[in-house]
């Protein structure tokens, strides 16, 4: 009986150094995952600035610079941005022109102020010069991508984020980005009924 007593307390002092051993294994695997983990990230920032891969510069809300995405430093565009309100409020951009780097994201901000004892809902149309630039210009973030609803008397700032293509052609040095900004659900004016009435006649078309 006693034989068996020590043979069973040997099994089992054998089963904590056991357990003592993969438990110390265990936590170097961890140290070691951390340790390499930790050591990851002043690596990769090193194969950044070397390769120049993920080195983001963006504009603020004013054109202040912190980090963002690939940018093409050699080439800078100038960016102007353009406002027309058709409706009863104030619309226009707190900077009229920009410097950036392709690749480089950049915020612009438009301001809007609605002067009227009412609310007006109104929508914002953009376009591009030149045309070919259209492709180019990405949109991140715009108030254009929905309608936007001012309350009376009430005034708002509307960011628009956007990064211009590095695959933009190397002559395309200016862009103007102009915004349309038109209240929605007014009634279109209608032409007067002589003017339909002496209007020509739609050209038949050819079989």
């Amino acid at each position: 009986m006693e034989v068996d007593q020590q043979q069973v307390q040997a099994e089992r002092d054998s089963d904590r150094r056991f357990n003592r051993g993969m438990l110390l294994r265990l936590l170097v695997v961890v140290a070691l995952m951390f340790s390499f983990g930790y050591a990851l990230v002043p690596l990769y920032r090193k194969i950044c600035d070397l390769t120049g891969l993920n080195v983001l510069t963006t504009r603020d809300l004013y054109g202040g610079t912190t980090k963002n995405t690939q940018v093409d430093k050699s080439r800078t565009v100038t960016v102007e941005f353009d406002s027309n309100a058709r409706g009863p409020f104030a619309f226009r951009p707190v900077k009229h022109s920009m410097e950036v780097h392709p690749g480089e994201m950049t915020t612009i901000v438009y301001e809007v102020a609605n002067g009227q004892s009412r609310d007006i809902s109104a929508q914002a149309i953009p376009s591009y010069a030149p045309k070919q630039a259209t492709q180019y210009f990405k949109k991140i973030e715009c108030f254009c991508f929905k309608q936007q609803t001012l309350k009376a008397k009430e005034a708002r700032e509307m960011p628009v984020v956007f990064v211009i293509d590095p695959a933009l052609p190397k002559d395309v040095k200016n862009i103007t980005l102009s915004y349309t900004f038109f209240e929605v659900g007014t009634p279109v004016a209608q032409a007067p009924q002589g003017a339909l009435d002496d209007a020509p006649a739609p050209a038949a078309k050819g079989g």
